[in-house]
């Protein structure tokens, strides 16, 4: 069974380790998104060597292909995919508000379209659990609804009535299958949108719930980034503290600072991979721009002050050549640099924290992060 250990504070912010069937991974961390199984563009050893300890993977679309069936046939998500750390799932609850015209939503689940090729298969509560024991992972989001922004206030009411209805119904499922269960552990899901009440009433509901830790979900669809934060600060520090807290798909490492002072012990988001395949990498001095002319005679590396296997190798010049050539190494090399970012501000956050020094490595970090941003 998953055990969260917190081994230091600071503040309301902290840092331990999360162990699970296949392995212990240091907190706050940050979780490297493969949904299909893979990263994209970067190889699970890469990953490891430059410092990640989890992959997230995404239990719905991996039921749409190549089916849940045939990955527990393969010997589960591990074995299958060639990573041999922890796992994450997620559920599909995102879906529900980004597929909107594939889906139809009643008590029962959400009814998808598939993309592919136009089937049709109900994703329930129920049927979710099954999907992720017979995938595997050792971490699982049950199904929730995820309400738009904005939305009435009935709306947001119902999708926190429903999302508290499913969470039940996924225990109780779960705890109907031990035999199945072996080392994959539920997490809860608080929904609640921008509402303050909303957001304490899932948590109230779903911390009541034996979930093996909880998840903040809800953000990211359409808010500012005020109402984003805000809900974070409100929410987080109220989440129970035996319980590790994830903070699902986000975000930037402003976000991410923000949410580790609040307490929050897990991330994930597409940031790295996405942005590194367009050229955009991820630096101690902002964001920068590789396809911007003035790089083309550029010898410097993306970020000196890091030290991956792209900024040790290669040049601003070359990759911004890669990336104008549509070379496929561009979006491989600029990936790999802007993991080894992130996994490398988690470790700068984690040493923060264990000195009790959070405060002021996030003033250094904004003060660098803000110097240099060359986007436009």
């Amino acid at each position: 069974m998953l055990s969260l250990s917190i081994t230091h504070h600071d503040g309301i912010a902290r840092s331990g380790q999360v162990t699970t069937a296949h392995g212990t991974f240091d907190t706050p961390a940050f979780m490297t998104v493969g949904t299909l199984g893979a990263p994209k563009g970067v190889t699970p050893l890469q990953v490891t060597e430059h410092g990640g300890q989890v992959l997230l993977m995404n239990a719905f679309h991996l039921a749409w292909r190549p089916g849940e069936g045939l990955v527990q046939e393969m010997g589960g998500l591990h074995r299958f995919c060639g990573w041999n750390g922890p796992i994450l799932t997620d559920s599909g609850g995102f879906q529900i508000f980004s597929l909107p015209g594939l889906r139809k939503i009643t008590d029962e689940g959400a009814l998808f379209a598939s993309a592919v090729d136009g089937s049709q298969r109900l994703f329930s509560p129920e049927s979710v659990v099954d999907i992720s024991l017979a995938l595997a992972p050792d971490m699982a989001m049950v199904l929730d609804e995820c309400p738009p922004y904005p939305c009435e206030p009935a709306v947001l009411t119902s999708a926190v009535d429903r999302s508290i209805r499913w969470a039940e119904r996924s225990i109780k499922h779960a705890q109907a299958r031990p035999e199945a269960n072996r080392h994959t552990n539920f997490f809860g899901i608080v929904q609640g949108g921008f509402k303050e009440s909303e957001r304490q009433r899932s948590l109230d509901a779903t911390a009541a719930l034996p979930f093996a830790g909880l998840a903040l979900g809800g953000f990211c669809v359409g808010e500012t980034i005020e109402d984003t934060h805000r809900g974070i600060t409100y929410t987080a520090p109220r989440m129970p503290a035996e319980r590790p807290r994830y903070l699902m798909g986000m975000g930037t490492p402003v976000d991410i600072l923000l949410a580790v002072a609040h307490g929050v012990d897990m991330f994930d988001c597409t940031l790295p991979t996405r942005n590194g395949r367009n050229g955009l990498a991820f630096t101690s001095r902002g964001t920068l721009r590789i396809k911007n002319a003035k790089h083309a005679r550029d010898d410097a590396p993306l970020d000196p002050s890091c030290g991956c296997y792209t900024c040790r190798n290669f040049s601003r010049g070359f990759l911004r050549h890669l990336l104008l050539a549509r070379e496929m190494n561009a979006a491989i090399l600029t990936s790999l640099h802007n993991l080894a970012f992130y996994f490398h501000l988690m470790q700068g956050i984690r040493e923060a924290i264990k000195n009790k020094a959070l405060a002021a490595f996030t003033a250094s970090f904004m003060a660098q992060w803000n110097s240099g941003s060359d986007t436009e």
